[in-house]
């Protein structure tokens, strides 16, 4: 919303800067977001009367004007605008002027002499938008005719006067005026408040429009009145014009700007109908069915039951509240009008609008409700100002009223009010803010001490409960005023759990792996739960944000591949991914809070790969990703909490020949493989990514540091050579191993064991050689019979546990 600080004084004029009031309405709930002069600066620019216009002798769209700036001689300038008329007044930028830059970030433009098709121009004359006043460039800016040729034009227009954009929260509906502002202000500043006077305008006709309002729960109050005789096409002040311009309105005509102008000046809309094109009277009521409304912004609607609408007998007319018809909108024609000011209740009005997908200032004003008790004094006002510009002759108000909204009183208890705010008030101190917000108030005393009864005012629907009255005092006495005390609380070392790392550790691995994290919906696409987990019964939402959001994740894969999608489209080549959060899944739990059955909410690690595995770089060659760098990315970060093996499974998301089963200390950890081609080919990819979800809680254990002496003689190493059948994975032979270093007390010295080496013998079908390297260590030197020993019996341990055939 935006507010010019000279119609703000015109209600309240504190002894205070401009600054200093926006700092006021800031802490006292009206958050000013911004505040600007009328106009961007320049320079150089006078007010200018032109006296004659001559057509250019090289150019047919041209003119030669000859302008009076004031004590200087008249000055020779070539104008292209159409609008120039001899007698009219206009901006003119001298020589050495400087006006805005055409964009921002640009120079100012500076004026210099010049010769336009042969003839010399001493200046230019200046529309609204080369000024930065508007953005109307059809032709120049006229100017009223009292203003003094010569006259600097900032001076002249008070194009220095500040602008306040104030961002109003949803219960400040009364605020949404320049007098419910002023309101404010007066109450923060303990300014007077000058409260407009509405005198009632005399009626020279008896004319009274017919209207029913059927619908009592749509409209409270219902007033109106009959203009015979107006000038639709009298011009719009200039005062008012600036006004509406400053406060973000466009003028339209003068009918039409004089509603806005109230609308802005007081918070009342007001609709104006053309009289001659109502058939009948009118009737308020409900939509129906199948009926439709051209809307004076084009748009045609269809209405129901649940939208508010105003009728005549020749179908709908107005949009209650919101807009109105196309069919009854006053023209620059205009000879008679039906001037309509109601009340509106805001649960009729609440979502209607955005039901059509358009807004308006209107329903704006009547969602967060409108005062009621005054729509015969904003009639008159409007009707008074008519009057003036237009001219016409008023018949009498017709004021209906019906159900009108009951105030009821809140009371507010001075204790809890002083709990709540955390410093003293006092009983003179809640009343003296009562007053200075214009609230209706009766103090009591009893056994929970002083407490108030305020009775809303009309204009106010944002107090309903003790803890509104709590913000009114606390916004009034001013946050600033409220000391910042911080808590007092007795500290105390929190022990370290030993064996265990936080989340965050594990986002530090990832990120030094170079992997990014992102942060996804808890929500996913039901396609993903049945597609990529598996889950044909996911955990629905009983009311989902979005349609592709209407079940909880089980796994993080989904979240994952979206994100990927997204870089590809923006081009990126190299994509590395990583997401720590919840999943949600059925489970079989007593649980007091979800009944019988619950929702299990594991911490799941979930990682993403794809593109070439290395940034690009002349030291080696490119080649994508694959299962096994991602594997050893796995490695890293399970480093430190047990034993890791790598298993072939399936899985509905990833390639059925390239995914393993993660285990980590024989616990079930994750998955990890290539996603799957029906998925590639599904999501766009050129490539395949590789996935990986892992068990946070698995991963956070982490084994305490062993101490172990410095060996003090040199280890031995023997390389064994076994043939093992073609279906051997490397890790039942590396698990034997371990088995007979654990079982077997001539393998107790081996310490380290590894493949270095696996080929196919030509002479041996079915079966493969795989070369396994032993390290053995011992507190004194190893003689041969002990390593001797050591490695026969994981030969032994290997013919049994595999069939395994000792090489020569």
């Amino acid at each position: 919303m935006q507010v010019p600080e000279s119609w703000l004084r015109q209600f309240c004029n504190p002894p205070l800067t401009s600054v200093e009031i926006a700092d006021r309405l800031t802490m006292g709930g009206l958050e000013v977001e911004d505040m600007h002069p009328a106009a961007p600066p320049f320079s150089g620019v006078v007010v200018a009367r032109v006296l004659d216009v001559a057509p250019h002798p090289n150019a047919d769209r041209l003119r030669v004007c000859t302008v009076d700036v004031g004590a200087t001689a008249p000055l020779q300038i070539v104008c292209g605008a159409p609008n120039v008329v001899a007698g009219m007044h206009v901006p003119c930028a001298t020589i050495g002027a400087e006006l805005p830059p055409a964009s921002e970030g640009a120079a100012p433009f500076r004026i210099a002499a010049a010769k336009m098709r042969g003839v010399a121009s001493q200046g230019m004359l200046c529309s609204a938008r080369e000024l930065g006043l508007s953005s109307d460039h059809a032709g120049l800016l006229e100017l009223d005719h009292s203003l003094t040729p010569g006259q600097d034009l900032r001076d002249a227009l008070a194009l220095d006067e500040t602008v306040f954009t104030i961002k109003l929260t949803p219960n400040l509906g009364h605020c949404l005026s320049m007098h419910g502002v002023a309101r404010e202000l007066a109450a923060l500043t303990e300014a007077p408040l000058q409260a407009p006077v509405f005198a009632p305008v005399s009626p020279t006709l008896q004319e009274i429009l017919p209207v029913q309002v059927h619908a009592q729960d749509l409209c409270g109050r219902f007033s109106g009145r009959v203009i015979r005789g107006v000038n639709a096409r009298a011009a719009t002040p200039a005062w008012m014009r600036q006004r509406l311009a400053r406060a973000g309105q466009r003028s339209i005509s003068a009918l039409v700007d004089i509603s806005n102008y109230v609308m802005l000046e007081l918070g009342r809309p007001s609709h104006v109908f053309d009289l001659d094109r109502i058939n009948g009277g009118l009737e308020v009521r409900w939509g129906r069915a199948g009926e439709s409304l051209a809307l004076l912004n084009g748009q045609t609607v269809q209405v129901d039951a649940n939208v508010g609408v105003i009728a005549a007998r020749q179908g709908l007319e107005s949009l209650a509240g919101i807009m109105g018809g196309d069919a009854t909108a006053v023209t620059l024609d205009t000879c008679n009008v039906y001037v309509e000011s109601a009340f509106w209740w805001p649960d009729a009005i609440r979502g209607r609008a955005r039901r059509y997908n358009f807004s308006t200032d209107a329903a704006a004003r009547f969602e967060r409700g409108v005062d009621f008790a005054s729509t015969v004094d904003h009639l008159e006002h409007i009707t008074r100002l008519i009057l003036e510009i237009c001219g016409g002759s008023p018949g009498p108000v017709d004021d209906w009223q019906g159900a009108l909204p009951t105030r009821d009183p809140v009371r507010m208890r001075v204790a809890r009010c002083e709990k709540v705010i955390g410093i003293p008030i006092g009983g003179a101190g809640v009343a003296d803010i009562f007053k200075r917000l214009g609230l209706a108030f009766s103090e009591h005393h009893g056994t929970d001490g002083v407490s108030f009864v305020v009775t809303p005012p009309s204009w106010r629907f944002d107090l309903e409960i003790e803890e509104d009255l709590i913000e009114e005092v606390a916004r009034v006495h001013g946050y600033a005023r409220i000391p910042a005390v911080p808590p007092r609380a007795r500290a105390a070392m929190l022990p370290a759990r030993e064996g265990w790392r936080d989340l965050h550790a594990l986002r530090k691995l990832l990120a030094a792996r170079a992997y990014q994290e992102t942060v996804n919906f808890g929500f996913a696409e039901r396609a993903w739960e049945e597609n990529l987990a598996g889950n044909a019964n996911p955990i629905a939402l009983l009311n989902p944000i979005a349609a592709q959001a209407g079940v909880m994740r089980s796994s993080l894969l989904g979240g994952l591949l979206q994100t990927l999608r997204l870089n590809v489209a923006h081009k990126a080549r190299r994509v590395r991914l990583f997401e720590v959060g919840r999943v949600f899944m059925r489970a079989d739990v007593e649980d007091g809070a979800t009944g019988p059955r619950g929702v299990s909410q594991p911490m799941r690690v979930g990682g993403l790969a794809w593109g070439p595995v290395a940034p690009t770089s002349w030291a080696a060659p490119e080649r994508p990703v694959d299962f096994y760098d991602v594997k050893a990315d796995i490695e890293a970060l399970c480093a430190g909490a047990g034993a890791l093996r790598f298993e072939p499974t399936t899985h509905p998301a990833l390639h059925p020949g390239r995914c393993a089963r993660v285990w980590v200390d024989g616990a079930d950890a994750g998955v990890l493989g290539e996603l799957h081609p029906r998925w590639i080919q599904d999501q766009g990819l050129h490539q395949a990514p590789i996935l990986f979800e892992l068990d946070a809680t698995v991963l956070q254990r982490q084994a305490l540091p062993a101490p172990r002496p410095v060996p003090r003689v040199p280890a031995v190493q023997r390389d064994l050579a076994f043939l093992v059948d073609d279906g051997v994975s490397a890790a039942q032979v590396l698990d034997t191993v371990a088995e007979a270093s654990r079982v077997d007390p001539r393998c107790a010295l081996i310490r380290d064991w590894v493949i270095f080496d696996v080929f196919q013998p030509r002479d041996a079908v079915g079966r493969k050689s795989a070369g396994l390297r032993l390290t053995l260590q011992g507190d004194e030197t190893l003689t041969d019979a002990q390593a001797d020993a050591a490695c026969a019996g994981v030969v032994e341990a290997m013919q049994r546990a595999v069939a395994a055939q000792l090489r020569a």
